[in-house]
C-alpha cells in the first residue's frame, strides 16, 4: 500500500477555465480484456457517519440537522431515520473485519460534528473516543484511515444560528477540524474537509430535498461559499499543525452534453447547468476565482455581497488531493424532451432523487439550481440504475482528463474517486445470498473508464467504492441499496453480494478481469 504523498501545493492561477462541452466518447481499449491498475493504486470502499452509525443519542450525541430534518412528515421516505442505521456504532469491529476480507487498502469515512461536538463547539469526549477506538481498529487491520470531517451532519445548534449561510459556521468548523486534528492527527494522514458541498449547499438550502430543508437560491448561494471558506481555513490550520499531512476535499460532478450541440442556446444551458453544479467549486477551490459567467448568472440574487475581499486567496489554499464522486452526466438542452421522459434537475449524486409514497405526507422540494429556468434535462435512452440515472462510464473518463488539464494538472494535485457506485434492486436468494450482477458490471465499466483516463494523462491514483454496505440512503430512507455487502436491517446481518467478492479480488491483484465481449461492446 502506497501512503498519498502531498502535492506540488502550486498557487491558483486567479482565472477561470470557459466551458467546453466535448463529445461523448464511442470506444475504449480496455472493453472487454483484462485491465492492470498501476502498483501502488489504492482500493477502497467509503460510507458516512449518520448513514452508518446509528447511536444516534448515544455516547453524548445530539441531534444534527439530519435528525430534525427526519422528523418532517414526508421530508424522508417512510418517515425513516438514522437511530439504528447499520449499528456501526456498536459493530464497527466486526466491519472493519469486513473489510479486511475485502482486501481493501483504505477506508474513507466521516466523523460526525454532532457526536464530536454536539452544540457545535464544545468537546464530546466520548464522541471522540469512538473514532479514536475505529482509528486503532483499521490500523491493526492494515487498512488506512481516510478521513472526512464534514459529510452532511451539522449540529442542529449550528442551524439554529443560521447554519451553512451564517458566515461564523466556517470559523466553528475551522475549530472542529483542529480537535479532530488534535485528537487523531497523529494517526490519521490523509483528511478530506467536506463531502459533495453542491448537496449541502444546493440540496440542503436551495432545492428542500436534503436537510435543513430550506428553498432559498440566496441561501444556498450563501452556504456554498461558507462552505469553501470553512474547507480553506481548515485546509490552512491542519496544514500549520502538520505540513505533511495529505489535505483536500470531495467534489461530486456532473457532465453537462447539449443535446444538441450545433445549437447555441442548448450549449448555452450546458455552460448554465455545468456552472452551477461544476465550475462553482472547482475554480474557487482550485484556480483561486469564481467564473464571471456564473456570477452573471446569479448576479440578481445578491451573491456579490457574500463574497468579502480576501475569501478566495483561502478558498484556493493548496490542496494535496482531490476526491472525486461521479455517478452519472446528463442531457440539457432549452427545449423539454418530447414525449415526456425527463429526468429530476441535478441528477448528478446519490442524492437528489425523490420518491413519494400513496397516503404519506407530501415533502415539496423545489429545483437545486438557483437559476434553474430554461434547463431542461433529456433522456438519452441508456440503461438506468433504481435511482432512475443513466449509467454513462465514458463520462467519468472525460470528466477525469477534463480535471486533470484545467484544474487538478495545473496545481499538482492528484486525484481518487472517492464515490462510485449504484442502487440496484438486490434479490436475497433463499441461501442468504445476493447475486447482483448489474452493480457488478456498472463498478467494472467504470473502472475501465478510469484506466483509460489514466492512459490519457489523469493523474488518478485510487477508488473508493460506494459503498462497504448498503446504509440510510437520506431523503430515500431504506429504500435503495448501493452496498458491496448486503445488511439485513432487521437482524444487521452483513452478507457480501457477488460485487463485493468480485471487488474483493481486483483491490488484491490490482486487476480487472476480462470480462465477454457485448455486441455493444463491439459496435
Amino acid at each position: 500500500m502506497t501512503l498519498p504523498t502531498p502535492g506540488a501545493r502550486r498557487a491558483a492561477p486567479g482565472t477561470a477555465v470557459p466551458f467546453t462541452p466535448s463529445a461523448p466518447l464511442t470506444t475504449s481499449p480496455h472493453a472487454a480484456g483484462a485491465v492492470a491498475f498501476p502498483d501502488g493504486f489504492l482500493w477502497g470502499t467509503a460510507t458516512a457517519a449518520f448513514q452508518i452509525e446509528g447511536a444516534s443519542t448515544e455516547g453524548g450525541r445530539e441531534d444534527s440537522v439530519w435528525d430534525a430534518f427526519c422528523r418532517i412528515p414526508g421530508a424522508v421516505k417512510n418517515g425513516d431515520d438514522g437511530t439504528v442505521a447499520d449499528d456501526h456504532y456498536h459493530r464497527y469491529r466486526e466491519d472493519v473485519a469486513l473489510m479486511q476480507r475485502l482486501h481493501l487498502d483504505t477506508y474513507r469515512f466521516s466523523t460526525s460534528w454532532a457526536r464530536v461536538m454536539p452544540d457545535g463547539k464544545s468537546v464530546n469526549a466520548e464522541g471522540l473516543d469512538f473514532y479514536s477506538r475505529l482509528v486503532d481498529e483499521l490500523l491493526a487491520a492494515d487498512v488506512m484511515p481516510w478521513l472526512t470531517l464534514y459529510h452532511w451532519d451539522l449540529p442542529q445548534a449550528l442551524e439554529e444560528l443560521g447554519g451553512w449561510p451564517n458566515r461564523d459556521t466556517a470559523s466553528r468548523f475551522v475549530d472542529y477540524a483542529v480537535t479532530m486534528h488534535e485528537a487523531l492527527g497523529d494517526r490519521v494522514k490523509v483528511w478530506a474537509t467536506l463531502n459533495e458541498p453542491w448537496c449541502s449547499a444546493f440540496l440542503g438550502y436551495t432545492s428542500g430535498a436534503h436537510a435543513p430543508g430550506k428553498k432559498s437560491p440566496e441561501l444556498g448561494l450563501a452556504a456554498a461559499h461558507h462552505l469553501m471558506l470553512a474547507h480553506g481555513g481548515a485546509v490552512q490550520a491542519l496544514r500549520e499543525r502538520d505540513p505533511e499531512a495529505v489535505l483536500g476535499l470531495t467534489l461530486n460532478f456532473t457532465v453537462s452534453d447539449p443535446v444538441d450541440p450545433t445549437d447555441p442556446a442548448d450549449v448555452d444551458v450546458a455552460r448554465r447547468d455545468d456552472g452551477m453544479f461544476n465550475r462553482f467549486f472547482l475554480d474557487p477551490i482550485l484556480r483561486g476565482t469564481y467564473p464571471q459567467d456564473l456570477l452573471d448568472d446569479v448576479a440578481h440574487l445578491g451573491f456579490a455581497d457574500v463574497v468579502r475581499a480576501g475569501d478566495l486567496e483561502v478558498i484556493s489554499t493548496p490542496i494535496d488531493v482531490l476526491g472525486v464522486n461521479y455517478y452519472n452526466g446528463g442531457a440539457v438542452s432549452a427545449t423539454p424532451q418530447v414525449p415526456a421522459g425527463e429526468t429530476p434537475e441535478g441528477t448528478a449524486g446519490p442524492d437528489g432523487a425523490r420518491e413519494t409514497t400513496e397516503g404519506a405526507p407530501v415533502w415539496e422540494t423545489r429545483s437545486p439550481n438557483p437559476v434553474p429556468d430554461g434547463i431542461h434535462h433529456h433522456s438519452r435512452a441508456l440503461p438506468t440504475t433504481d435511482m432512475g440515472w443513466e449509467v454513462q462510464p465514458e463520462g467519468l473518463t472525460r470528466l477525469l482528463t477534463r480535471l486533470q488539464q484545467d484544474y487538478t494538472g495545473p496545481r499538482g494535485t492528484s486525484m481518487y474517486i472517492t464515490e462510485n457506485g449504484a442502487a440496484y434492486p438486490d434479490v436475497v436468494q433463499a441461501d442468504g445470498s445476493v447475486d447482483d450482477q448489474e452493480r457488478l458490471a456498472f463498478v467494472d465499466a467504470h473502472l475501465r473508464a478510469v484506466r483509460d483516463a489514466i492512459d490519457a494523462g489523469a493523474d488518478v491514483r485510487g477508488y473508493f467504492a460506494w459503498s462497504l454496505m448498503d446504509n440510510f440512503e437520506w431523503a430515500l430512507g431504506y429504500s435503495k441499496r448501493f452496498g458491496l455487502v448486503h445488511v439485513d436491517y432487521d437482524t444487521q446481518e452483513r452478507t457480501v453480494k457477488s460485487s463485493g467478492r468480485w471487488y474483493a479480488e481486483v483491490a488484491r491483484t490490482g486487476v480487472v478481469p476480462a470480462r465477454a465481449v457485448t455486441g455493444a461492446d463491439a459496435e
